[in-house]
């Protein structure tokens, strides 16, 4: 991701909090994305280690040992190799649904992400966050495992943060 393309995602304020949507073309084939999103090995190359369990109403666990955050989730929907929905968040936490689309798109993939979150959270910093972690799966996609980008973390935020006017 350059400097022109960070936070080249959309974002706005809804009446129930903040809504992300990502787009991305990846030059491989929609089930070489779909893998890497839907098996352990996969999402430990681009998110962080866990486990994934890939049917509908399986389970999402992903770790992220150096912050604490975890992820516990359902999979609704789970239509591979098109759609992949869970929620970013564990237990009592509210609801911060992802809704993965996949489509074949000139000989390889786009994907949408749209992130979806409660009043009160910070959208520009959730979708500079996913953006960021995009790099990476695009990164794994080539065979090129990659650190977290921050510098792309926080140019998308700046970007995303003037969309919003902040």
């Amino acid at each position: 991701m350059t400097e022109e393309t960070a936070g080249s995602g959309t974002v706005r304020r809804t009446r129930s909090g903040g809504e992300g949507v990502l787009t991305r073309h990846f030059d491989h084939p929609r089930e070489a994305v779909w893998a890497l999103m839907t098996t352990a090995d996969g999402i430990a190359q681009w998110i962080a280690p866990g486990t994934f369990e890939p049917h509908e109403g399986g389970r999402v666990h992903i770790d992220f040992a150096d912050s604490g955050v975890v992820i516990d989730s359902t999979l609704l929907p789970f239509e591979p190799p098109e759609l992949l929905g869970y929620s970013w968040s564990s237990g009592d936490e509210p609801e911060r649904p992802l809704l993965w689309e996949l489509a074949e798109e000139d000989g390889g993939t786009r994907l949408t992400l749209t992130v979806t979150l409660p009043q009160g959270e910070d959208i520009a910093k959730a979708c500079a966050g996913f953006d960021a972690h995009l790099d990476m799966l695009a990164g794994a996609l080539e065979g090129v495992p990659m650190k977290f980008p921050f510098e792309t973390y926080l140019a998308a935020r700046k970007a995303y943060q003037a969309q919003l006017g902040d």
